[in-house]
This record gives C-alpha cells, sequence and structure tokens, in this order.
C-alpha cells in the first residue's frame, strides 16, 4: 500500500495499464528522501571497469602521438647540432692545415716584424684535394675580405671553371614550392611563421657578404642556416686561419642539410607508420565502444521508451546484468524498475476496484433505503429506512476517511525522519494509559515478562517513527480487543532476538481461520466476531499496520496459539524490526 499510492501519482503507463493518474508535487517530494538514500549509496559503490576502459581508450593513441611529435622535435635539434659540431671538427682541420702549409713568411727589412701572407695558388691546389671526397663547399677569405679559393672552381685551359650542381630540368612552379615548403615545416627544418634569411651569393664574394665570416676574421668561430629555395637549407661554418696564433683569414664551409632532412625524412615515416596503427587502433576500439556501450545504451533507451509509450513490460528491457559493470547497472536498475511499476500499477488497480467495491455496496443499499422510503407511509417504517441511510451514509463517511488516511501514509512516512524509539518504555506507557480506558466491561491488558523489571529503559531501542509505531500497536490491541471474550485477557510483551525487536500482542480469541494469516492483512479483509454490528469496520487497520511496519523495515505475522488448530486459545500478532546500530 505504502507505495502504490506513491507510484499512482508519477502516472507510469504499461501494457494493458492505462488508467491515467494525476501527478502531484507531494508524491514526488515523498520519494525524494529514498531517491537521495539510493543515490548516496550508488556513490560510495566502486568505479567499475567501464571508466578505466573509456580512458584507456582515449589516452593511449593520444599518448603514442604526443610521444611521436616529441621524438621527432628533439632528433632534429641533435641531428642539426651534429651537423654544425661535424663541420666545425672539420673546418678547424683543414684550417690549421691551411695556416701550416699556405702561409708565405717574408722579411723585407729586418728590423720590423715578418709579413705573412696566404700563398692563393698553393691554397687552391690545397682546397681542391681536401673537399675532392667529403662533399662540403671550401671557401677561403683573406684578411682583406678578397676570396682567393673556392672548391667549386677549378683552372683549365681557357682559365677559371665554375663546378655547380644544377637543379632538375624545368622551371619549379608555385605548387611545387609549396608542398617542399609545407614538407620542410613538417619536419621541423623551415619554421612556418618566421622563415630563413634567404642564400645570396654574389659574382664577386667578399668576406663582408657573410656575418660569420667578419667573426672568423677577429678570431671567432660562427655559423648560420640560410633558405636556399630548392636546395633547401645551407648551413655555413667559418672558421679562422692561423699562423702562429695571427689569423691570416677565413674558411667558410658550406653544406646543405639534405642528409638531415633524410634522416627525418625516414624518421617521419616511421612516425606515420605509428600514427596509421594507432588510427586503426582507435577505429577498433571505437567500434568495441560502440558495441559494448553505445548499442546496449540504444537498446535500453529504445525498450524504457517502448515501456513510457505503453508497448512494452518488464521482459522487453535488455538484460545485460551479466557485465558487470555500469551497463549492467543501468539494465539491473529499468528491469527492476519496470517491474515494480507493473507490480504498483496492478496494486493502484486492485486498490481502485475494492475501493469502489466497498463504497458500492452501502451506497447500493442507501440507494434502495431512499427509493423504498418514497413508496412507504408507515412512520415506522420509514423510521427504520432512514435510520438504515444514516448507517449508511456513516458506513461511506469511515471508509472514505480511512481510505483518505491510507492513501496519505505512504507520502508522510517518506517525509518522516526516523529517531530514536525505546519500545520497552513506549509499550509501557501504552498499557496503562489504554488499560485505563478499557474499564472493567472488556478483557484486562497485562504486560509479558520482557517487560518487567526495573531495568527497561534502553533494553529495547529501534530507529524509526514514534506516532506510526503508536499507531500500530493501538491498532493490534483494538483487534486483539475486539476478538476476546470480556472475560478473557489480551497481553503484550517484548523481546530481543540478535539484532531484532520483537513485539507479540497476543488474545484469546477464536484465533485466525485456517488459511488466511496471510490474507487478514490486504485491504478491505473483515472477519468479524459474531454478534457485532455491521459495518463498523472498513478492513484497513491491519492492511495500515503492515504498511507502517514495512515502512519503519520490519514484518508483522500472525499465528494461532494452542496445540489443537481446529480449536486455537487465541491469535498472536508478531511485529519484528530492526534493532538500533549502537545498542
Amino acid at each position: 500500500m505504502a507505495s502504490d499510492i506513491a507510484i499512482r501519482r508519477r502516472e507510469p503507463r504499461l501494457v494493458g495499464l492505462e488508467g491515467s493518474q494525476a501527478t502531484t508535487a507531494q508524491a514526488a517530494s515523498a520519494r525524494a528522501p529514498e531517491e537521495d538514500r539510493e543515490t548516496e549509496e550508488l556513490d560510495r559503490r566502486p568505479t567499475k571497469s567501464l571508466t578505466r576502459r573509456l580512458l584507456a581508450i582515449n589516452l593511449v593513441p593520444l599518448a603514442l602521438f604526443l610521444l611521436g611529435v616529441l621524438y621527432l622535435d628533439n632528433y632534429r635539434e641533435g641531428l642539426v647540432a651534429q651537423k654544425i659540431d661535424s663541420l666545425i671538427e672539420h673546418g678547424e682541420v683543414i684550417a690549421g692545415a691551411l695556416g701550416e702549409t699556405v702561409v708565405a713568411v717574408g722579411l723585407e727589412d729586418t728590423t720590423q716584424p715578418p709579413i705573412t701572407h696566404i700563398m692563393a695558388s698553393q691554397a687552391r691546389s690545397l682546397v681542391r684535394r681536401l673537399v675532392t671526397t667529403s662533399g662540403t663547399r671550401l671557401r677561403l677569405f683573406q684578411v682583406s675580405g678578397e676570396l682567393i679559393a673556392d672548391s667549386r672552381q677549378l683552372i683549365g685551359a681557357g682559365g677559371l671553371v665554375q663546378r655547380e650542381a644544377l637543379p632538375p630540368p624545368g622551371e619549379e612552379g608555385s605548387f611545387e614550392r609549396w608542398l617542399r615548403r609545407i614538407d620542410r615545416v613538417a619536419l621541423g627544418i623551415t619554421p612556418m611563421l618566421q622563415p630563413y634569411e634567404a642564400y645570396r651569393e654574389t659574382p664577386q664574394q667578399t668576406a663582408w657578404d657573410y656575418p660569420e665570416i667578419t667573426h672568423a676574421l677577429i678570431g671567432e668561430t660562427g655559423h648560420a642556416l640560410r633558405d636556399a629555395g630548392r636546395d633547401g637549407l645551407i648551413l655555413t661554418v667559418a672558421v679562422p686561419i692561423r699562423h702562429y696564433k695571427q689569423v691570416q683569414g677565413a674558411l667558410l664551409l658550406s653544406s646543405t642539410l639534405e642528409d638531415v632532412e633524410s634522416e627525418l625524412r625516414a624518421v617521419r615515416s616511421d612516425i606515420l607508420g605509428l600514427a596509421l596503427m594507432a588510427f586503426a587502433l582507435t577505429v577498433l576500439l571505437s567500434l568495441y565502444l560502440a558495441g559494448t556501450i553505445a548499442r546496449p545504451v540504444r537498446n535500453l533507451a529504445q525498450a524504457a521508451d517502448a515501456v513510457r509509450h505503453g508497448h512494452g513490460r518488464a521482459g522487453t528491457i535488455p538484460d545485460y546484468r551479466r557485465r558487470g559493470d555500469e551497463i549492467g547497472d543501468l539494465s539491473r536498475a529499468l528491469i527492476d524498475m519496470t517491474h515494480t511499476l507493473e507490480q504498483r500499477m496492478v496494486a493502484i488497480e486492485q486498490f481502485a476496484a475494492d475501493v469502489a467495491h466497498e463504497i458500492k455496496n452501502p451506497l447500493s443499499s442507501l440507494k434502495s433505503a431512499i427509493e423504498t422510503i418514497q413508496r412507504i407511509e408507515d412512520p415506522s417504517r420509514r423510521a427504520q429506512l432512514f435510520g438504515i441511510a444514516g448507517e449508511d451514509l456513516r458506513r461511506i463517511d469511515r471508509l472514505i476517511t480511512d481510505i483518505s488516511d491510507a492513501s496519505r501514509l505512504d507520502a508522510e512516512l517518506s517525509r518522516a525522519t526516523s529517531e530514536r524509539v525505546d519500545v520497552g518504555l513506549l509499550l509501557q506507557a501504552l498499557a496503562e494509559v489504554i488499560g485505563a480506558t478499557w474499564g472493567a466491561d472488556g478483557p484486562a491488558l497485562e504486560l509479558g515478562a520482557g517487560l518487567e523489571g526495573e531495568d527497561l529503559a534502553g533494553r529495547y531501542l529501534v530507529d524509526g517513527v514514534e506516532d506510526r509505531l503508536v499507531q500500530v500497536i493501538r491498532n493490534l490491541l483494538a483487534n486483539a480487543r475486539s476478538f476476546s471474550p470480556p472475560e478473557g485477557k489480551v497481553v503484550i510483551d517484548c523481546r530481543r532476538d540478535g539484532r531484532t525487536i520483537e513485539i507479540m500482542i497476543a488474545d484469546q480469541g477464536p484465533g485466525i481461520p485456517a488459511g488466511k494469516e496471510e490474507a487478514i492483512f490486504d485491504r478491505f479483509y473483515s472477519d468479524r466476531p459474531a454478534g457485532e454490528k455491521f459495518g463498523t469496520h472498513s478492513g484497513l487497520g491491519l492492511s495500515i499496520s503492515k504498511q507502517i511496519v514495512t515502512a519503519n523495515g520490519g514484518t508483522i505475522r500472525a499465528r494461532n496459539l494452542g496445540e489443537d488448530p481446529a480449536r486455537p486459545d487465541g491469535a498472536c500478532f508478531t511485529v519484528r524490526l530492526p534493532a538500533a546500530r549502537d545498542s
């Protein structure tokens, strides 16, 4: 009953259960504390494998890509630095050899320091021999800035010959230039926003065309990177030529970064291969993700939508509970929710049918009495019919009042806050008050052995709603009194069984009909003692008591007393409530 009323106000729609019910804010607020407790329990649950799976799927490919990019950038810087160090070392070796072999010393005046100069012809011959297989271009400049030797220049029959590698035939289009630029930007060789200075050679080269040579002529080693267009980047290194620590000239070594670019292209190919593998892995994992998450969620959503429109039942919700992750939890929750909705809707329809049946009987009697009054002129008969009509009206009023109380009970129990209740003291106080009101014209009310003694306080503690527990005890005592003979007695007792507090209320009445131990807690069930006036009970007392006990986490049972089932010595109602946690 407790759950029936709350669900009736949430207006679910299921197959065969299209009865429209009004949704109210009161029902929503009545379920709020229970929903908050369930949410807190879910929040405290450990993270399942689905979260770790999502993190791994998204982070692994990204980590592989980032590692590849960082590796390429560091590798490029290392290759360029290695190239610079190699050219500097090579240049220093050649400069040392030139300083020892091609510098001439002359004495025009013995009183003056000796005159030194680089012998051009010997220098050109030596420069050509030194770079025959190295692939590096050498240029030798005098202190005055004049170019005196170039490894690309040969002396032939016709004089000086310039040797230079030519670009491929045909002019380079703008599209090809952009492709080459993009390729070098991707390799990190050429910056995108700040390009290198263009490399230019004048017909009459001098040392002043290259700032690094200017530094070399004052004894400092320098280097520079310049953009040579189709030839790529040109790395130049200037090294001073000394003779007895005196700078005689400067040696300029220049080389392309083709070997560096080739190495970077090879590494980039490896990274692209890794990227393709990562992409394929991401696609496969995405398909797996779609199969394990997206598709089940879509199936659950479609099933829930079918239930919402009244075209599905609990059995139509896909069962993923064996997965053991969040999808399984969602499937379990939807199945349980739909199953509970079906049960509650069936209970609501049964309740509505029971209410209609219970009200229909006094209404039919009232209708018959009113119709008969109009045709009878005998005052005594008319007074009797008026009395019947009045009883029917009072019965209808009592039914409506009890039904209204039962309908509000679920919301009130949901909003109520549990508190510590000392059941022993509560039963003792109720026995004194109710026993005094019963008087001497009915059965006596006695306390059992479990409620005797001076140390009763704190012996039986439960967490619950005290007012509602009092209502349960009053209902059971009133029920026991109505069935007990006037000379009989009603015994109320309490005991502790482990983590459970048991409240027993026994009477000496005729007992419970065989097989009706559970049915007596149904709504509108009534099996009153012989001779009792009809219609004085609505049949909701025990049903309401069970609803209250269940809401407090307990159970209520009924059984007959005595050894002979055919002739019981009375009935005993047992209420079992969880003991307080720290008691």
